[in-house]
Formats: C-alpha cells, sequence, structure tokens
C-alpha cells in the first residue's frame, strides 16, 4: 500500500519502471557517482507531521504576520489597499475563468474574450486613448514596454525618464533599454515633480520618448500640458504611466496629447500581495496599434450576425522576425484583468470617481491635521492618495515605533533615494476612517 497520500505510485508501479529502464533497483541508478561522494544517513529534518498538526503548525507561524487584516496600513508606494467589491472574488473563482489561458479558439471562449475586450474599453475610456491592449504582466513591464515600442517607431535610441517614476519602473525600464543598446537618461524632480528647466536641457532630436508618472511616485500631479509642449516640438513619444483609480477624478493623459499611456491596474480588485501578481495596461492611439504589444480583442458577428469577440491582434514578432522583435510578451494577465473589470464594473462610473475623491479628500485632511501637529510636510502642490513628510530621524524607527501603535507606517524615501533620508511617503485611501486618520498624526506629532 502506497504511504505517500500524494504520491501516488505503488511498489509494483516502481519494478515496472525499472524493468522498462533496464536496471534492477533504484540504486542502481546513482551507480556513475563514486561511493565517496555519496550522502549516508539520514536528513537533518523533523519528522513528517500527521495533516492536523501540520495545519496547525502552519496557522502558528501565519499568525505572527503582520498585516493589513490586523493593522492599519498607510503604506502605498505602488501597491494600494482599495476597497474590492465582494462579487470580484465570486466572478474570478468560477473555474471557466481561473483556468482558461489562451482564448485561441473563439467559439468555446467567448466569455473570456468578453471579459478581456470590457476591460479594453474601461482603460480607454479612463486613459483618454484609442486602444488599449488586454493587459501585460504588470505597471513597470507596461511602462517599459512602451519606452521599447517608442525607440522602434521612431528608430530613435534615447529614453528620458523622470526621476519622480517609481525606482523599481525605472529599474524594469533600465534592464530592457540595456538587452536593445538603448540609452536611458534619468531627468532630476525639483518639488516632487519633474524638474521642466532639465527636462528641456536633455531633449534633443535623438529623444524617443519622454516618461512621466502622473500622479508620480510620490503623489504629485505632474504638469502634463508644459511637458507635453517640450516632447513634441520634435518626434519624440510622451509616455505617461498614471494609476488608474486617480483618472476617475483626474483630466486623463490621452487629453494632454500622451502617445502612450500605461500603469498598473491593481488598485482595482486585486488585492495588496507580497509581490504580485498584478496586471499592466497599455493603452495608445490607432497610429501605434499595430505596433502595441501583446495581444488586443475585438468585437465582431458571426455569419448569422450575432455579436462575437475573438484576438484581433497578437504580437508574433519573436515568431516569425524574431532578430527584429522589440517585444516578445505576447501574453496577459487575463484573471487579474478580469478581476480589475469586475471590480471596475461594480463601482461604476461615479463610483470610481466617488472613490477617487474620497482618497484625494482623506489625503488632504491628513496633511492638514499632521501639519496642525507640527510634522514637516514636504511640497505644496496638488496631490492624490500620498504625499512625503519629514520624520526628522530614520523612518525605520519611526515605523517601529508606529507598529507598535498598530499601525504599518509609510514607505522609508531613503531607501531607494539616500539624499531622502529621514523622509516617508505617506499612502491614504478611502479605507482609512477619520478615527485612524486622526490616530496617525497624534501619533506622528509625538514621535517627531
Amino acid at each position: 500500500m502506497n504511504t505517500h497520500r500524494y504520491l501516488p505510485m505503488t511498489e509494483e508501479d516502481k519494478k515496472e519502471m525499472l524493468a522498462t529502464i533496464g536496471v534492477d533497483s533504484i540504486e542502481a541508478l546513482f551507480a556513475d557517482i563514486p561511493e565517496s561522494t555519496r550522502f549516508k544517513g539520514q536528513l537533518a529534518i523533523e519528522a513528517a507531521l500527521k495533516e492536523p498538526e501540520l495545519i496547525a503548525h502552519f496557522q502558528k507561524l501565519a499568525d505572527e504576520n503582520q498585516s493589513i487584516k490586523t493593522y492599519t496600513s498607510f503604506l502605498g508606494a505602488g501597491v494600494y489597499e482599495h476597497y474590492i467589491p465582494s462579487i470580484v472574488d465570486h466572478v474570478i473563482s468560477r473555474s471557466e475563468f481561473y483556468t482558461a489561458y489562451t482564448p485561441y479558439q473563439p467559439e468555446i471562449s467567448q466569455g473570456e474574450l468578453q471579459a478581456i475586450f470590457e476591460f479594453q474599453t474601461m482603460i480607454c475610456e479612463l486613459t483618454g486613448m484609442d486602444i488599449a491592449n488586454s493587459s501585460m504582466y504588470d505597471g513597470p513591464t507596461a511602462l517599459a514596454e512602451a519606452a521599447m515600442l517608442s525607440c522602434g517607431h521612431t528608430k530613435k535610441k534615447t529614453i528620458l525618464v523622470s526621476k519622480a517614476v517609481h525606482p523599481e519602473a525605472r529599474a524594469v525600464l533600465k534592464t530592457n533599454a540595456y538587452g536593445q543598446r538603448l540609452n536611458v537618461i534619468e531627468i532630476d524632480a525639483n518639488a516632487n515633480v519633474t524638474d521642466i528647466e532639465s527636462l528641456k536641457a536633455a531633449y534633443n532630436e535623438e529623444v524617443a520618448c519622454v516618461i512621466v508618472q502622473h500622479p508620480n511616485f510620490y503623489g504629485s500631479l505632474e504638469p502634463l500640458a508644459e511637458i507635453e509642449e517640450i516632447v513634441h516640438q520634435g518626434k519624440a513619444q510622451f509616455v505617461v504611466s498614471s494609476n488608474p483609480l486617480a483618472l476617475g477624478v483626474l483630466k486623463p493623459p490621452g487629453d494632454f496629447g500622451a502617445d502612450i499611456v500605461v500603469g498598473d491596474a491593481q488598485p482595482f480588485g486585486i488585492p495588496v500581495q507580497f509581490g504580485g501578481p498584478h496586471c499592466g495596461y497599455f493603452a495608445t492611439t490607432k497610429k501605434l496599434m499595430r505596433k502595441i504589444p501583446g495581444r488586443l480583442v475585438g468585437q465582431t458577428v458571426d455569419e448569422e450576425g450575432r455579436r462575437g469577440f475573438v484576438l484581433t491582434l497578437q504580437a508574433r514578432e519573436q515568431h516569425i522576425r524574431r532578430e527584429k522583435a522589440t517585444s516578445n510578451i505576447c501574453s496577459n494577465q487575463a484573471l487579474n484583468a478580469l478581476a480589475a473589470s469586475v471590480a471596475m464594473t461594480a463601482l461604476g462610473k461615479q463610483g470610481v470617481k466617488e472613490m477617487a475623491k474620497q482618497n484625494v479628500q482623506k489625503s488632504a485632511y491628513l496633511k492638514k491635521q499632521l501639519s496642525l501637529a507640527g510634522v514637516d510636510v514636504v511640497g505644496d502642490g496638488p496631490t492624490f492618495n500620498e504625499f512625503v513628510i519629514n520624520c526628522g530621524q530614520p523612518v525605520k524607527d519611526v515605523n517601529r515605533q508606529l507598529l507598535e501603535k498598530g499601525m504599518i507606517g509609510g514607505f522609508d524615501l531613503g531607501s531607494v533615494e539616500p539624499e531622502r533620508n529621514g523622509q516617508m511617503l505617506v499612502c491614504v485611501t478611502e479605507l482609512r476612517t477619520k478615527e485612524e486618520l486622526d490616530l496617525f498624526a497624534n501619533e506622528m506629532g509625538a514621535l517627531v
């Protein structure tokens, strides 16, 4: 009888396999390894636990975690805790969605294709762009792909990226650019936004694209109109990375002349997780439609005139002309794109707008309360749901003390920018209550 519950191989199975390959025993498979180098004895690991004991052991370990389920979080920096309608989990838990992969056969994939089509449509509405793909792996991937597309389209090799763009996105961009032998130049930030004069000084005819984030890494709003004027004085592309929730209240980048708008759909229906997975979005103009990475779902009709959906365009460069390919991405995050679609649908246009407004209003309230408590708020420009404060001491020390009060503090900016040691990036979403905001302000006032 097999003693391993999840390895259903009997002794008879072993004998048949050994006979098939022509050996007498398991040991004979290792005959070429000298006896002197073989491990003898028992591995220094604990004895196996019974199932109830194993579950209890891991539950005990899990209970030691400090998470947003038990602590009030003011940590954002690219991953945000937002309201997720309960219907999201119900829909994405259906087997026809969570087991679906590539919908190559439209006749049996209409539900999956329609879900992706709706995602594309809603992203276009938020960004003000003509067309969106069926999602990418995450926001930083989408940003890097936008730069690669721009370089391929303009046949230029210089990328200008603001230092107010998320540092992890810039790191992904540099990795991609290195492989393509492209030149990445970072533009300084001033007062938490892209420095216009530095951008003007760096811009020339060799620039393929200019990349900014709006709202940016510090939560501040960029002067998109001014930046666009600089970008389009030549043939460069204007790439804007945006939090899609913020576009519920902000004028869309498409209205500022953006050529490509990218970002991460995590704020819609995708919970805070340790490293992902996320869902990147990529939206652009009709002019660049055939150069967009990934895939597009289109709407059509069948021979009987009934509405239907198909994969319209797919990036298959890696199959047919790999040496000239600018991207080898031909897949997407379909399940997370579905989660984002369900969340946006459940919220509706007014719900998205209201949710975004609460992020603005509650973060503004906390800024005011922190100032009254004597905490230095860095910068006075408009922000969305994040802003920078001066702690006057190592942020890790402040966060350690906040944790003792039941709060997860903000992001330590000094960990990615040494010149910002002592500065914390604070995040406030619609889920934070007035009581939580007041407590945080009071504690910060006492600490700094």
